[in-house]
C-alpha cells in the first residue's frame, strides 16, 4: 500500500530561492518560507508562530556568539586596520597578489583539515586584513587599480578561503561530512572507518592546493597584463590630449 506523500511544504524552498535572487532582507526571506511551509503543511498560523518563538528563544544565545565578533572587527575598522595591513604589506617590494593569496592558502587549508575552521572566515579575516593586504601588494606594485581590476583582487581574496576551508576541512575526523559520508557508506553496507575517510581527504586536498595555486601564479600574470594595457591606454589618452592642444 503507497503513502501519499504531501509535496506542497517544498514550496518554501522555492520561496528561498525567490526571496534570494531578488535579494530581499535574508531574515524575511528565511521567516517567510517558515510561514509558507507550515501552511502547506497545514499547520495553524498560531502553532508556526509558536514554534518559530520558540527555535528563537533557544538559540538566542547563538546571535550573541555571531554578532559580537562583528563588532569587535568593526571596531578595529574603525581604528584603522585596513590602513595598517594595506600599509604593512606594501612595505615588502618582492610581494604580489598570488603569492600573498598562496601563502593564506595553505595556512586555511592547513588549520582547517586540524579542525580550526574559525581561524579565517570572510567577515573576520578576508575583509579586514586579507582584502587590503591584497590592494596594497598590488598597488604597490602598479599603481591604484581600476575598479573592475579591484573587483577581480576582492573576489580572489574570498574564493581563496573558500577553497582553502572546503577541501581542508574534509581532512579532519570530527568534521560532520565525514560523519554523514560514514553513516551513508554504513547504510548501504559498507563499513568503512571515520579515520579513513578522512585520510582519502588528504590527496583531494593537495590536489586543490595545487589547482589553485596554478591559478593564483595565472592570477599574477593577468594583473600584470592588465595594468599593462591600463597604463598603455592613459599613455594613448594622454598623447590625444597633447595633440589636441
Amino acid at each position: 500500500m503507497q503513502t501519499v506523500v504531501n509535496l506542497w511544504p517544498l514550496i518554501g524552498v522555492f520561496v528561498i530561492i525567490i526571496g534570494f535572487v531578488l535579494r530581499f532582507n535574508p531574515l524575511l526571506v528565511v521567516s517567510a518560507a517558515a510561514i509558507v511551509t507550515g501552511l502547506a503543511a497545514n499547520f495553524p498560523l498560531e502553532k508556526i508562530i509558536s514554534e518559530m518563538g520558540e527555535g528563537f528563544l533557544q538559540t538566542r544565545a547563538l546571535q550573541l556568539i555571531l554578532l559580537l565578533p562583528l563588532a569587535v572587527i568593526g571596531l578595529l575598522e574603525r581604528h584603522g586596520l585596513r590602513l595598517h595591513a594595506q600599509n604593512w604589506i606594501a612595505s615588502f617590494q618582492r610581494a604580489t597578489v598570488g603569492r600573498l593569496l598562496i601563502m593564506y592558502l595553505f595556512v586555511r587549508e592547513t588549520t582547517a583539515a586540524v579542525g580550526l575552521t574559525s581561524l579565517g572566515g570572510h567577515p573576520q579575516m578576508v575583509r579586514p586584513l586579507l582584502a587590503p593586504m591584497a590592494e596594497g601588494a598590488a598597488e604597490n606594485k602598479y599603481g591604484k587599480l581600476p575598479a573592475p581590476v579591484r573587483q577581480k583582487v576582492l573576489a580572489m581574496c574570498a574564493a581563496t578561503d573558500n577553497i582553502g576551508l572546503f577541501f581542508g576541512e574534509d581532512v579532519f575526523v570530527a568534521f560532520g561530512a565525514i560523519a554523514l559520508m560514514h553513516t551513508f557508506l554504513l547504510g548501504s553496507g559498507l563499513d568503512v572507518e571515520p579515520l579513513h575517510i578522512a585520510f582519502w581527504g588528504i590527496p583531494t586536498a593537495i590536489c586543490a592546493f595545487i589547482v589553485h595555486a596554478l591559478r593564483l601564479y595565472r592570477f599574477d600574470l593577468m594583473l600584470e597584463r592588465s595594468m599593462a594595457e591600463v597604463a598603455q591606454e592613459e599613455a594613448e589618452a594622454d598623447a590625444a590630449q597633447e595633440l589636441a592642444r
